[in-house]
């Protein structure tokens, strides 16, 4: 890497970026952003400015990988529910409510176990997108990468490690041989700037009196002391500010910043056979996987016993690809079928009959029509 040997103030003073313009403290300080003006032109990075959210680079376009993989198999196996496994998740539904008896679920006698199979699909696509912007600090004599040492690569062709797959980040780099050091914008290469508060006077008008020294009955203003007058408090009196740009140093060191961000974009949904179970209760609990595949691009489901399965693939896989196969570079997808166990108990208790639903790994029950609650309330 190429490097500009800095190693006292007296060489900068004298290299081709020293500041232009009188030393003394007669104009205020500059925008905080810098000026357009002052940025390079960089071939390949037209249009990056400072600040914002960066310029957005479209992705390089990838061929699917399809034609090189066969299709998946499927492969599942269905778990059930036991009788005494019924009756100890709904005794632990009595015991959490504290106006439920337990006695349905102790003497309950079951008429049926009705099981049914509810899927999750899931579906998540592993998604990288690039964004520049020019980007500076303060220039202490630190190694500049120039374009002297080299073409600037293009955005996509800065090497930049990823991260583990499906997992959010963000990184943000400096493109090689995009670096040079420039005035400091806001205080004209001074370190300084004059304070605008107190316009480089350091003292200011003391508004409790009126800047008279005095308050009601002639009495000595407290807050001046009687001068009338008072020290400014955004420069402490001195008529000047400390530059906060350029950290006292007068320089910048410019660079045109990359932002690479990894997103693990999420597609879920259950098949819903609408047999009466609430289908935002499965955000719960946890199933079973009966089938994942992994790839650049995966295939939809087809021939899955849920037909409901097949569907929501499609949605899934076609939605991520409208709406990240342009504006976004594809690195892997991944995608799951998870088995939520469901089984609607049937019994009867003091002759009469009733139903819940034990559902999710967790055994968790839903029992709206629990046949034993008192009327109580709480106040």
């Amino acid at each position: 890497m190429c490097k500009l040997h800095t190693d006292s103030r007296s060489r900068l003073e004298s290299n081709p970026w020293r500041c232009d313009g009188p030393e003394d403290m007669e104009n205020e300080e500059g925008p905080t952003a810098p000026p357009i003006e002052m940025l390079d032109s960089v071939r390949g990075y037209e249009g990056t400015i400072a600040g914002g959210d960066g310029n957005y680079v479209s992705p390089p376009v990838h061929l699917s990988d399809k034609r090189d993989r066969p299709q998946p198999q499927l492969e599942w196996r269905i778990p059930s529910i036991t009788e005494e496994a019924a009756r100890e998740a709904l005794t632990e539904f009595a015991d959490a409510h504290c106006c439920y008896s337990s006695h349905p679920a102790q003497d309950m006698v079951f008429q049926d176990l009705t099981p049914f199979n509810m899927y999750r699909y899931r579906l998540e696509t592993f998604t990288e997108t690039r964004s520049t912007e020019w980007a500076h600090e303060p220039f202490t004599g630190q190694p500049v990468d120039s374009a002297e040492c080299g073409s600037p690569p293009l955005p996509w062709e800065v090497i930049v490690e990823v991260p583990p797959l499906f997992q959010d980040s963000v990184k943000k780099v400096p493109v090689p041989h995009t670096a040079a050091v420039k005035c400091c914008h806001k205080c004209k290469g001074r370190g300084r700037y004059r304070c605008s508060q107190c316009g480089g006077k350091g003292m200011l008008k003391c508004l409790p009196c009126g800047s008279r020294g005095i308050v009601h009955r002639n009495k000595r203003c407290i807050q001046c002391g009687g001068r009338g007058v008072k020290r400014c408090g955004p420069c402490l009196g001195r008529g000047t500010r400390t530059c906060h740009v350029c950290k006292t140093s007068g320089y910048l060191l410019f660079y045109i910043q990359l932002t690479v961000k990894w997103t693990n974009n999420v597609f879920e949904q259950v098949a819903d056979q609408q047999i009466g179970l609430p289908v935002a209760l499965f955000n719960e609990v946890t199933g079973q996987n009966v089938f994942a595949d992994e790839s650049y691009q995966v295939y939809t489901i087809a021939g899955f016993p849920d037909s409901l399965i097949d569907q929501i693939s499609q949605q899934g896989v076609q939605q991520h690809q409208e709406k990240f196969g342009r504006t976004a570079c594809i690195l892997q997808q991944r995608q799951t079928i998870e088995l939520i166990p469901v089984t609607k108990v049937h019994f009867q208790w003091k002759g009469r009959e009733n139903s819940y639903f034990v559902y999710g790994a967790e055994n968790n029950v839903y029992a709206p029509d629990y046949p034993s609650k008192c009327q109580c309330t709480i106040l």
